[in-house]
């Protein structure tokens, strides 16, 4: 496990995409700010449209920013790295891997899945899929292909942990087994998580902050701190406070 305290920074970042058929073109963020550092495990919700992916895609270095900037540690994020893991929606998994290979992928194009076979073992271990090991990913159950998909996106121990409607695609009680196998990894590892949901209770269940966003163009417009400690009970009187919290801020954020 590695104990190294990262901070991310975004500042006064705008985003915008030009349409391929005409010349408009769509403001998806507007002067952006946030300051993050490794031991939060921050929500971002909001409408469609309001730039909560956008904004990880900016973070992970797989767009750039139209303006503003954003820093890790002080410098500034020009291309992907693997000290910043992302976990998409859909599982992305290979299908013509198996759930072993699947999970040593980014340490094999690394080459240095050699001497660190135990590491791979650990996060089969812990996921509970020692037995699946050989398994292609067309033989696996929705939720354990995005357990899988979650050990790639960990086995290269990231600083910051990017995660995109990671349990959009599961059924409740698949997602609720789920969120606690991400929040127990989170503590373990000590990362920066940054998660985009559309499930307020799910955002609140797991983050240490929830940032509200609003759309056109996407800007933030709370930054809640939830002051609960884990494991948290979706029926205690201040979840369900910080539940509505957020929800009143989803209608009227922004508004006059």
């Amino acid at each position: 496990m590695s104990e190294k305290q990262v901070s991310l920074v975004l500042e006064n970042v705008s985003k915008s995409f030009a349409k391929v058929e005409n010349d408009e073109v769509t403001h998806a963020l507007n002067a952006i700010d946030m300051s993050l550092r490794s031991g939060e495990f921050v929500s971002l919700v909001g409408p469609s449209g309001c730039g909560k992916s956008t904004i990880l895609r900016l973070v992970a270095g797989l767009i750039m920013p139209t303006t503003g900037k954003i820093t890790v540690d002080g410098k500034e994020i020009t291309e992907p790295s693997p000290e910043r893991g992302m976990m998409f929606q859909k599982s992305t998994l290979f299908p013509w891997l198996t759930v072993e290979k699947n999970i040593a992928f980014s340490l094999m194009m690394q080459g240095k899945y050699k001497g660190n076979e135990k590491r791979v073992a650990h996060m089969l271990k812990v996921i509970g899929l020692e037995s699946f090991r050989d398994d292609y990913p067309g033989q696996l159950s929705g939720g354990m292909a995005q357990r899988v998909a979650l050990m790639r996106s960990l086995i290269n121990e990231p600083d910051i942990l990017l995660l995109d409607e990671p349990l959009g695609a599961l059924d409740a009680f698949t997602r609720m087994n789920m969120q606690d196998e991400i929040l127990k990894i989170w503590q373990q590892k000590g990362q920066l998580a940054l998660m985009v949901t559309h499930d307020v209770d799910e955002a609140v269940y797991m983050g240490t902050r929830v940032i509200v966003m609003d759309s056109n163009p996407g800007r933030v417009v709370a930054d809640i701190k939830i002051e609960e400690g884990y494991p948290r009970d979706r029926s205690s009187a201040a979840f369900v406070e910080y539940r509505n919290e957020i929800l009143n801020r989803l209608h009227f954020g922004g508004k006059k």
